[in-house]
């Protein structure tokens, strides 16, 4: 009897698997610069923007649950927060003074955006595709508009670690910040916590902090 074509004992046949980019792209957020227009003391990449993003709405939501009688899901807040600027893997940053520049440009840019989430969404197998689109996906409702104020405290932030800095190239956009959060404050309480209780220690020194 012939053995052609038969494999040695013992040995396994490799299987050939379909690739997807899904991770790849999104391990480039950390070649994205935030903050483009601007003149920064120190660069911010949108990995690590999204990282603090997704600890500030994670503390957004447990605040909301132990001191407003909320049910928040704080671990779906967190993850939501880390893939809040995915799509700008292919659309880049663009500045808050240009996107927000009139309502054309606004909802021009929200088309893009849609289309660049789509892009990105179709580097996933398609087991995998319905957590991401849930994940990716903007709403309305409560816990994103707590991601997107979790968006804005990081974006004040880094106006208070500019000022501590001594470059004044951020004075309007702390003070336009500023003014969104109060607004935000006045229908999510734990915005307003946040921002009396956590943010007078940015831009303390580590022996201040410790």
């Amino acid at each position: 009897m012939s053995d052609a074509g038969l494999e040695p004992k013992g040995r396994e046949v490799p299987v050939e698997h379909d690739e997807y980019h899904f991770f790849a792209l999104l391990s480039r957020l950390k070649y994205i610069d935030r903050w483009a227009l601007m003149r920064s003391s120190q660069p911010e990449n949108l990995a690590e923007h999204s990282l603090e993003v997704a600890m500030i709405a994670h503390a957004l939501c447990v605040l909301g649950n132990e001191r407003h009688g909320k049910s928040l899901n704080a671990e779906r807040a967190a993850l939501m927060g880390m893939y809040h600027d995915a799509s700008e893997i292919i659309t880049g940053d663009m500045p808050t003074p240009v996107k927000y520049f009139n309502a054309d440009i606004r909802l021009a840019y929200a088309e893009v955006e849609k289309a660049a989430e789509s892009r990105l969404l179709a580097t996933l197998p398609s087991d995998m595709l319905p957590v991401y689109q849930d994940v990716l996906g903007h709403g309305d409702d409560y816990l994103h508009r707590l991601v997107k104020a979790a968006d804005k405290i990081s974006a004040y932030i880094k106006c208070v670690d500019e000022s501590h800095a001594g470059n004044e190239e951020f004075r309007c956009a702390a003070t336009s910040t500023r003014e969104t959060l109060s607004r935000m404050a006045e229908e999510m309480p734990e915005v307003d916590d946040f921002m009396r209780e956590f943010l007078p220690s940015y831009g303390r020194t580590l022996d201040e902090l410790l």
